[in-house]
């Protein structure tokens, strides 16, 4: 059960980082899962595709396709919205880590 928790937790702290990054510079999916090794979250590619299928769904990233040696590759960058939702994410997570930490 635990697992469970955890996992919806971060769940929505891997989206913050999408959007994060996607609000940098436009992201692929093995860029990202690369990136989110680097930070603890080790999840695979059938975790991640639906998650940044949902975000895009739900209008917070854009897709664009582009040809890269031959192969479609599906760059993600942050919408309007993903940007607004974004910048509410961390004055949020900010108000609760400085509530929270030790």
């Amino acid at each position: 059960m635990e697992d469970k928790v955890l996992r919806k937790l971060f769940l929505g702290f891997i989206q913050i980082h999408i959007l994060h990054h996607a609000s940098e510079h436009p992201i692929f999916g093995l860029w990202m899962l690369e990136e989110l090794k680097e930070h603890g979250y080790n999840i695979s590619a059938g975790t991640l595709y639906p998650i940044l299928h949902s975000m895009e769904a739900d209008g917070l990233l854009r897709k664009e396709e582009q040809n890269v040696d031959g192969k479609i590759r599906k760059y993600y960058s942050t919408t309007e919205k993903g940007a607004s939702v974004l910048k509410e994410a961390r004055l949020k997570a900010y108000e609760l880590f400085k509530e929270i930490k030790e």
